[in-house]
């Protein structure tokens, strides 16, 4: 084998895990995984804005779901009340926003992943935990599985 073959083994390896890791610690206890995924966008735009309402699209887009699981998964958040559903101008724009009355929930989801953040930062330091964000938005960006 070769020093590339090793290397995307080892990459291989590190990713399974990683992610085992991470599945392990059950970082959205309480919440369906997608539907975590969803609201920490929704969250994150509320957060920037104060408002928290965000394209259907924009969601599909970020989390690469097929739209029809982003749906049910909206759905659900919206039957659960931490979300509502709104068309736009055009029908072709749906949006959905957070309800702020109704985020204790996932706040309190939210804050249990913030605390086991900042145990692996602690962990790997600062400086790697950059150069993990890095490393992730450069792997986003370069999008290597749709290539």
């Amino acid at each position: 084998m070769n020093e590339t073959d090793e290397l995307n083994e080892s990459v291989i390896s590190a990713w399974i895990r990683l992610t085992g890791v991470l599945k392990n610690t059950r970082i959205t206890q309480g919440m369906i995984y997608n539907e975590a995924i969803i609201m920490n966008i929704v969250y994150g735009r509320y957060r920037e804005d104060g408002v928290g309402l965000v394209p259907f699209r924009d969601i599909v887009s970020e989390t690469r779901m097929l739209k029809s699981l982003v749906n049910r998964t909206i759905e659900s958040l919206v039957k659960k009340g931490y979300l509502t559903r709104s068309d736009g101008k055009d029908k072709r724009t749906t949006f959905v926003q957070l309800v702020p009355e109704n985020l204790g929930g996932y706040l309190e989801l939210h804050g249990r992943t913030l605390k086991l953040v900042d145990d692996i930062v602690k962990a790997i330091g600062e400086e790697d935990a950059r150069a993990f964000v890095r490393i992730a938005e450069h792997i986003t960006h370069a999008d290597p599985l749709n290539n």
